[in-house]
């Protein structure tokens, strides 16, 4: 009985172990993700702020460490090749690293994912990348597809392209890796910032080696805060240490980090300068900008001006002409009102004189020659010089008013008793 419960107890306790051991693996696993997610916006940033002086190259640390750091998130917990599956090694297939004909030569990177997973970005570097001469390591090959895709402005989208792959992604990582959780959407978002800025590399450099693993220098991004509860300067503290580590130590020992420091805020001030210069610079263009805007709407304004003066001018032209054609409109209504007046008036004459004996035709033929000579002493109709523009047409109204009166035709009475009229 004695031995079941110590058993049982000594269970337990194994047991109790094992979850301490996932519990810590896991906070150590989030420990780590969240470190590089961090360190790799700290190194976006820089880059950002590096570019607005100089351009960044294959000698710029900041790029070195960007270039170092996005390496080991794309190599976090990336599967390794199962012995099962060597044999297939003269297939190369996409679970392998870099291979040859007699087996691996040398592991797999994260190269063998972006290549299988980043395929279906349109125009993309892989096969450029693949057919390289003087790459060819699977990490030498990892390392130039960073600056080629950051060259080509497009590493936001090759990264967002291979997350959305998520079968290919759980095939190469295992559970826990950046590219697998939540952070990785997060690393698509600040790669999107590197779009702005232009980049020249040469693939042919040292950065390229394969034999090296990359190595991260936490020191630009790392900062102390003295607190306000410390009793001894950072100077003092640092003279203790040297002082109980070796007797021979002197208070020298302790100057280059302070001349470091020194240093820092020089190329700080030297910065800020730079900044202030090119601010004043950008002042002045816009400057020259607005006013050569404020030049150009003052000649608008002016050109406005004169096009509205035309217009009203236009518009009381086309007035006084619309008030010119109205005239003549009543006018020449006024004239076809006469000459219907006329119509009728011969009309009436016309059947006067069927009416009378026939043996007074030729007092009708001395009554129609003597209408017509009328007709014949009349001037011409305005109405055509009318529509030509003229308007002096009031005499031939006055005279198509004259013939309305009866003074220059005699009734059917009075021409039977006219001597002028009789026949011979």
């Amino acid at each position: 009985m004695a031995s079941r419960s110590l058993g049982g107890l000594s269970g337990s306790r194994c047991g109790g172990g094992g979850g301490g051991k996932k519990s810590l693996s896991a906070r150590n696993a989030a420990v780590e993700r969240r470190n590089l997610i961090t360190v790799c916006r700290f190194s976006v940033k820089t880059l950002i702020d590096r570019s607005c002086f100089e351009t960044i190259d294959d000698s710029s640390p900041e790029f070195n460490n960007f270039a170092a750091i996005l390496e080991q998130i794309l190599s976090h917990r990336l599967k390794e090749i199962p012995q099962s599956c060597r044999w297939l090694a003269h297939l190369q297939i996409p679970l392998q690293g870099q291979v040859t004909w007699f087996g691996y030569e040398s592991p797999r990177s994260f190269w063998d994912y972006i290549r299988v997973a980043c395929r279906k970005v349109s125009q993309n570097c892989i096969c450029s990348i693949e057919n390289m001469e003087n790459v060819s390591s699977s990490r030498a090959k990892g390392r130039a597809w960073i600056r080629v895709a950051l060259m080509e402005k497009h590493l936001s989208e090759y990264i967002s392209t291979a997350l959305r792959d998520f079968k290919t992604t759980r095939r190469f990582y295992d559970d826990g890796a950046i590219v697998l959780g939540e952070e990785a959407n997060m690393l698509a978002g600040m790669l999107l910032g590197l779009n702005a800025i232009d980049f020249s590399f040469c693939l042919k450099g040292e950065g390229l080696d394969g034999n090296f693993p990359a190595v991260i220098d936490y020191t630009p991004y790392l900062k102390f805060t003295q607190s306000s509860d410390s009793i001894s300067s950072d100077e003092e503290e640092l003279r203790t240490l040297g002082s109980s580590g070796s007797e021979s130590s002197t208070p020298e020992n302790v100057g280059p980090p302070f001349i470091m420091d020194e240093n820092s805020w020089f190329n700080k001030c030297k910065r800020v300068k730079q900044k202030y210069q090119l601010t004043l610079e950008q002042k002045g263009y816009l400057e020259e900008l607005l006013r050569l805007r404020e030049n150009q709407l003052s000649e608008s304004v002016s050109q406005n001006k004169i096009l509205l003066q035309r217009i009203e001018d236009s518009d009381l032209a086309h007035k006084l002409e619309k008030e010119q054609l109205e005239y003549i409109i009543v006018e020449l209504q006024d004239q076809l009102k006469s000459y219907q007046s006329l119509d009728q008036l011969s009309a009436e004459v016309s059947l006067s004189q069927t009416s009378l004996d026939p043996s007074h035709s030729q007092e009708g033929d001395g009554k129609q020659d003597t209408l017509n000579l009328i007709t014949e002493g009349k001037e011409d109709t305005p109405s055509l010089l009318g529509l030509c523009g003229s308007l002096t047409s009031v005499a031939s109204y006055k005279s198509l008013t004259s013939l309305k009166s009866n003074d220059y035709l005699a009734s059917p009475t009075t021409e039977m008793t006219s001597p002028g009229l009789t026949p011979s």
